[in-house]
């Protein structure tokens, strides 16, 4: 597990992988671990905004189930869901 000394990173980090919905825990915690380091100031700002959206929202948004509402649509937003795109099959 990522060892974070900002305390905003690492709550932004709980707040990841405890949203409430398994599926979007997976999507945001995972996406959390391997980036909330490197996210800049902006884009953490951004990110702690997507955090208080709603788990089926978010879902249906980086599903492509439902369109993003502009004031979600950010780079932060945009990369979470380039993280997830997969050229191949995932082999668990």
């Amino acid at each position: 597990m990522t060892q974070l000394s900002d305390p905003r990173r690492r709550r932004a980090l709980f707040r990841s992988w405890h949203r409430g919905m398994r599926e979007t825990d997976l999507l945001m915690g995972r996406f959390a671990e391997a980036e909330i380091a490197n996210l800049s100031a902006a884009e953490l700002d951004d990110y702690e905004v997507l955090l208080e959206a709603q788990d089926r929202d978010i879902l249906t948004w980086l599903t492509g189930e439902a369109e993003i509402p502009s004031s979600y649509d950010t780079p932060v937003f945009r990369k979470l869901r380039r993280f997830h795109i997969h050229a191949g099959p995932i082999h668990i």
